[in-house]
């Protein structure tokens, strides 16, 4: 596989288990929730996320579980920047949910590709 896959996987895998794990218990991450006006949808946003994490883990051992779980960060990527849109959030502040919906595509492209879909 590519040093390029391989590195992003790592990437995803690290982002969204600190990311999650931040979302499900830290001050900070309830307060954002709150700005959002979605705070009964923080602790499954978390949920999802550190699942996703696992996923991406779990698809060295089964390659298809790279394919589901990058494809569901990418759907909540998607829903992520749907929300800091909806929220009035800058450009910049929606980039890293742009960043991480792109390498979530490129994650599940990828192991598709390489799993001979």
């Amino acid at each position: 596989m590519g040093t390029l896959y391989q590195t992003l996987k790592v990437i995803s895998i690290l982002a969204f288990l600190f990311y999650g794990l931040s979302v499900l218990f830290t001050d900070a991450m309830r307060a954002e929730f709150e700005r959002y006006g979605l705070p009964g949808f923080r602790k499954l946003t978390g949920v999802l996320e550190v699942a996703g994490s696992l996923g991406l883990i779990a698809g060295y051992f089964v390659p298809g579980l790279t394919v589901a779980a990058a494809a569901g960060l990418s759907l909540l990527m998607a829903a992520g920047l749907v929300v800091r849109y909806r929220s009035g959030d800058s450009l910049p502040e929606a980039l890293q949910a742009g960043g991480m919906l792109l390498i979530n595509l490129f994650i599940m492209i990828f192991a598709w590709r390489y799993a001979g879909h």
